[in-house]
């Protein structure tokens, strides 16, 4: 197998498998498949995906630079924290409308989905010290190498599985709501219990110092 197929299929799969535990931006990609439609969904993805890509890139040449970031990166991660409680109670919220086609006050706006996901990827730092972890054990087990053709594959399977990942979410979300009867409230209240318990689980992180900024500073 050419070494640019075997690098992509890297970080493809890596990709892949790191979207599918629950999280902010997958179950809110699902949601918007759900509340709005399929199309709008694989925008907000796009979006998201787009912003984890050129995080990768900063990841791979700008680590010295990410770690002079910190006291930005700590206001992104507040930020982070505030936009998910909004999502918890927006879910909440529209799981008590009993006419099931309430949609989440978060997403109750004009906001291009693909904008969308690019802000509240952007926010997020948690990816960078995930993927400078990822792209360490690739160097040092000789896959990826510091070349822009190897970069570039890397970072186009990471868009790629990233996209696929959370089309499992978009997709799988839609046919349960489609299959179920007001599956979508208990949904809803599936959905707030998670964002509430990301919340609670980043808070901790950050009032224990284990966050996104303290991963970064021990790289």
């Amino acid at each position: 197998m050419p070494k640019l197929v075997r690098i992509f299929f890297w970080g493809l799969m890596i990709s892949f498998l790191g979207s599918l535990p629950l999280g902010t931006l997958n179950v809110a990609a699902m949601q918007i498949g759900i509340q709005e439609s399929l199309k709008n969904a694989v925008y907000f993805s796009i979006g998201s995906l787009l912003v984890e890509m050129v995080y990768v890139r900063i990841s791979l040449v700008g680590i010295d630079w990410i770690r002079k970031q910190e006291k930005l990166m700590k206001v992104m991660e507040w930020i982070t924290l505030g936009i998910v409680l909004a999502l918890a109670i927006g879910s909440f919220i529209a799981a008590t409308h009993h006419s099931g086609n309430a949609k989440n006050v978060m997403l109750n706006n004009n906001m291009h989905r693909l904008l969308l996901g690019m802000f509240m990827c952007a926010i997020n730092p948690v990816q960078i010290p995930f993927w400078f972890g990822w792209s360490t054990v690739l160097f040092t087990k000789k896959v990826l190498e510091p070349k822009n053709s190897h970069y570039n594959s890397y970072i186009f399977g990471i868009g790629l599985g990233t996209l696929f990942g959370n089309c499992v979410f978009i997709f799988g979300g839609k046919w349960i709501v489609q299959r179920i009867s007001n599956s979508e409230q208990y949904l809803n209240w599936v959905i707030g219990g998670i964002f509430t318990l990301t919340a609670i689980i980043q808070l901790w992180k950050i009032l224990k110092h284990k966050d996104a900024v303290q991963k970064i500073q021990d790289l």
